[in-house]
């Protein structure tokens, strides 16, 4: 269940909010590490959008906190790139996992995500969400507004009503060229499915190649996992709203 409220979101953080989507990439990135670190992170899925977020983060804050959620089903190209970001930044990151697949098997039967899928990212995705974001203020995602209809209206900085704080997604605006002109300028290390046409990646079993998110839950209506809320409409329950403010949406390209 979502953690209990502290306190309302400060003033301050609505009008860094408000104004964030003036600001650049590495302007919101300065700004949260200022206002909330430690209780500040990166939640790290090892895709090109992470990449580039690293990157930044590292450059304003070297001992910034980075999360990962292992669902024992990551390919084996995303644990490669894992060891390689934690050289590379000289950084350990935090790690929120969910049952082992024997657990999983023991307790609900084999191949629960086909079988059960809701329960399945319940127990394998959200609960260990849940348990990362329990000691923070604000949390950083690669959310792109292109990325799916059900990310348009990302704002760069909004209040997370789902899980009762600050959510931050410093790419929102940012298109693929973007993403990846500034991970070659900076010969970033990135998932080497990238390359074999993954846009989007997440666990071995439903993951396909695809533009976009088209290759997660490939076959289903299913587009998100579980751990962003819709932002197709700002003020609904559970999502990201920029308050005080509003949020254009970039059309998905």
């Amino acid at each position: 269940m979502p953690r209990m409220a502290t306190t309302a979101p400060a003033d301050d953080v609505q009008l860094l909010a408000e104004r964030s989507e003036s600001l650049s990439a590495e302007d919101v990135l300065a700004a949260l590490v200022e206002r909330f670190h430690p209780r500040l992170a990166l939640a790290c899925s090892f895709q090109k959008e992470e990449a580039v977020l690293l990157d930044l983060l590292f450059a304003v804050e070297p001992k910034a906190r980075v999360f990962a959620i292992d669902t024992h089903h990551l390919f084996p190209e995303t644990y490669e790139l894992w060891r390689e970001v934690e050289r590379r930044y000289d950084t350990t990151i935090e790690v929120f996992a969910g049952p082992s697949a024997d657990e999983l098997a023991a307790t609900h039967g084999g191949e629960l995500w086909e079988r059960m899928p809701d329960l399945y990212l319940a127990l394998a995705k959200v609960e260990p969400l849940v348990r990362a974001l329990g000691d923070l203020e604000c949390w950083i995602t690669g959310v792109r507004r292109v990325q799916s209809p059900t990310r348009a209206n990302a704002p760069k900085l909004g209040w997370d009503a789902a899980h009762e704080l600050w959510k931050a997604s410093p790419l929102a605006d940012w298109d693929d060229e973007r993403v990846w002109a500034y991970i070659r300028e900076r010969e970033l290390p990135y998932n080497a499915l990238h390359d074999r046409g993954y846009a989007s990646i997440g666990d071995t079993h439903s993951t396909l190649p695809g533009d976009g998110r088209e290759g997660r839950w490939a076959g289903s209506d299913r587009t998100e996992c579980g751990l962003h809320a819709s932002h197709s409409g700002a003020g609904e329950a559970g999502t990201s709203v920029l308050l005080g403010g509003s949020v254009e949406p970039t059309p998905p390209s």
